[in-house]
């Protein structure tokens, strides 16, 4: 296109999910539902956490801090997603307000890639080398893996996300998606973004493919290690002190493969939408369920709370009426 047609754009509408107006305010209310759910059961996890001396180990550490990830990938995403659905074809975001959502989406991304990778280790060390566990998983070791995968996860986000931010942008201004993503953003640009594909493939490389390699590695050195366990009440009782965290992982990276590994030209929009769905809203809000589910120490401490407060709801109520 001829440089002095092209029309420059500053604002861009997210189009979201195109569904009838009686469709929209049930989808709107239900996702606003796992909003709340996702919010108040991630923080129930890090005030269990915080709360129960029972749950002052590396493992719960790691949950926590992956509930304050969740948190933070639901903020960025939830909010403008109800707000358009709601004002349909009136609701707009500025370039630099869809750059910075971006941003959040792939910290949040690259912490929960590196935090997962942690946990199989904390997992291998447990099952494959229980003596040594308290020696290499260390408070002092955990936390500075954690402040680690943090301020890796903001340094890579900002490698691309300035390079996006020096590009132009021209109509038209339409995103067929309901957030920001790579993607999207790079299709509006008039620009070169051949920078910007090279650094966010060299990220993904180091700071996607590299962990699940290594994930992989751990749980083949685990399963190998379940299998000399000569009785099967011993295999399962071990295996379930990981499968949570499997689970996830399958969750997670399974959802990312499908979006971002398998060629665009094979894929249906819709379906794009609805796997991006998983990751960036369904994730965050299952985690917290599957790991209190599927956890004996997070669900005796829940009972415990539980019991206590409705003991001490019977007593305030029995003095009262003293």
């Amino acid at each position: 296109m001829d440089e002095k047609n092209k029309t420059i754009i500053t604002v861009i509408q997210l189009l979201g999910f195109q569904t009838p107006q009686a469709l929209t305010f049930f989808l709107f209310f239900l996702f606003l539902l796992m909003y709340c759910v996702t919010i108040c059961g991630n923080l129930l996890i890090i005030t269990l956490v915080s709360y129960s001396k029972t749950l002052h180990s590396p493992m719960y550490f790691f949950l926590s801090q992956l509930s304050v990830m969740d948190i933070l990938l639901a903020t960025d995403v939830f909010p403008y997603m109800l707000h358009s659905m709601l004002e349909k074809d009136s609701a707009t975001m500025s370039i630099s307000n869809c750059i910075i959502q971006f941003y959040f989406f792939a910290v949040s991304e690259t912490s929960e890639c590196l935090l997962l990778t942690v946990m199989s280790y904390d997992r291998y060390v447990a099952i494959c080398k229980p003596l040594h566990y308290t020696l290499l998983m260390s408070t002092q070791f955990c936390w500075i893996t954690i402040i680690t995968c943090w301020i890796l996860s903001f340094l890579s986000g900002l490698i691309y996300t300035i390079e996006i931010s020096k590009l132009q942008f021209c109509s038209p201004n339409v995103i067929d998606h309901f957030f920001c993503d790579l993607d999207p953003i790079l299709k509006l640009s008039c620009s070169d973004t051949t920078i910007v594909q090279l650094e966010s493939t060299l990220t993904g490389v180091v700071f996607a493919c590299t962990p699940v390699i290594f994930i992989m590695v751990s749980y083949v050195y685990i399963i190998v290690t379940i299998f000399k366990i000569p009785s099967i009440t011993g295999r399962q009782k071990v295996f379930s002190t990981c499968s949570s965290h499997l689970i996830v992982v399958s969750m997670f990276y399974g959802t990312l493969i499908f979006v971002y590994l398998i060629p665009r030209k094979g894929q249906l929009l819709n379906n794009t939408k609805f796997i991006s769905l998983l990751y960036t809203t369904a994730t965050p809000m299952i985690n917290p369920i599957i790991y209190s589910l599927r956890n004996k120490d997070l669900k005796q401490v829940i009972d415990r709370i539980v019991n206590n407060f409705f003991f001490n709801s019977i007593v305030f109520i029995y003095f009262q009426q003293k």
